[in-house]
């Protein structure tokens, strides 16, 4: 039986947040997302740690009225809401001590998330480091989308480039300096794109780099400079996985991460002791196999907190 560590530095306890909705995405399911990872059994997981585990519900937001894109952006004025509604419960659970985890609903929701985590760090005069883990590069707009769909176009609204409704939630533009975030697991980004995320700046370890150089490598450069005063911010999106291990995902992208990659991640992630705030996106239990991308959802997560078969110093080794 594995053993469980309590990650080093836990804070105040840890608040699930549930955003059941699909409003950026193209395909109807993620809505679900929140209770598929409940029913997995996520907060009883954390709780095994000794952390005191809050579930805040499903935020109420505005139903999808599945449009065609106006102007490049489908259900824009829907996605704002959604956004502004999880930005702010977000920020509340960050100054009550706790550590937020977003469970979505799909990856426009970063949004939100991440502009709350941002203007904390700015409040508190806290580094910011984001790890984005996912198949694609998330930074489509209104010019270069070929679908309108706002769960592709994320990163660039938080990096500045977006409709001002969506940049300025959080009270700055950008939210985010490029310089804080690391994409890892990219394999699949549209032309238009490839320039955008060159010209930001943004470190990228896609697919080939971690073929070529490994997980260990790559997560030790991702997570480089990391220290006490850094708020490290996870984004997971689990088309990041193979999608042999992770069905349950509207975007899956062939070649992915294999379960020990993935795990290998998140437990160098909590041999840091910085976590301090989560989301957990798209995934769609229309499409899962006997909820079993759920379960492994879940699975990362512990690791995250600091599961690990065998006790560990912060370095870790056994």
């Amino acid at each position: 039986m594995p053993t469980l560590a309590p990650l080093p530095g836990t804070v105040g306890g840890v608040s699930l947040i549930g955003v059941p909705t699909d409003i950026g995405a193209g395909t109807l399911g993620a809505r679900m997302g929140p209770e598929a990872m409940r029913v997995a059994g996520l907060a009883s997981a954390l709780q095994r740690f000794g952390l005191d585990v809050k579930d805040c519900g499903n935020l109420t937001g505005p139903a999808n009225p599945w449009l065609d894109a106006v102007n490049g952006f489908r259900h824009l004025a829907e996605v704002v809401q959604w956004n502004q509604l999880l930005h702010d419960a977000m920020f509340a659970e960050l100054q009550g001590g706790r550590l937020p985890s977003m469970l979505g609903g799909d990856h426009c929701l970063a949004i939100g998330s991440i502009s709350a985590v941002a203007r904390y760090c700015r409040a508190r005069g806290k580094k910011l480091r984001v790890l984005w883990f996912d198949a694609h590069a998330d930074f489509n707009t209104a010019t270069l989308t070929p679908s309108g769909n706002i769960h592709g176009m994320p990163v660039a609204c938080l990096c500045g480039h977006g409709p001002q409704e969506l940049v300025s939630i959080g009270g700055q533009v950008p939210a985010l300096n490029p310089r804080d975030l690391r994409q890892i697991g990219i394999r699949s980004v549209d032309a238009g794109e490839k320039r955008l995320v060159h010209d930001m700046g943004i470190e990228v370890f896609d697919m080939r780099y971690i073929d070529e150089m490994g997980m260990r490598h790559t997560m030790e450069l991702a997570l480089a400079v990391v220290d006490p005063n850094t708020h490290l911010h996870v984004s997971l999106d689990v088309d990041f996985l193979d999608s042999n291990i992770a069905p349950g995902v509207a975007t899956t992208v062939r070649g992915g991460p294999t379960y020990r990659e993935a795990q290998l991640c998140m437990e160098m992630i909590a041999d840091t002791g910085r976590l301090a705030s989560l989301d957990v996106v798209e995934l769609n239990p229309a499409l899962d196999v006997r909820n079993q991308t759920a379960e492994l959802a879940v699975d990362l997560i512990e690791s995250l907190f600091g599961k690990s078969t065998l006790m560990r110093t912060p370095g870790g080794r056994p």
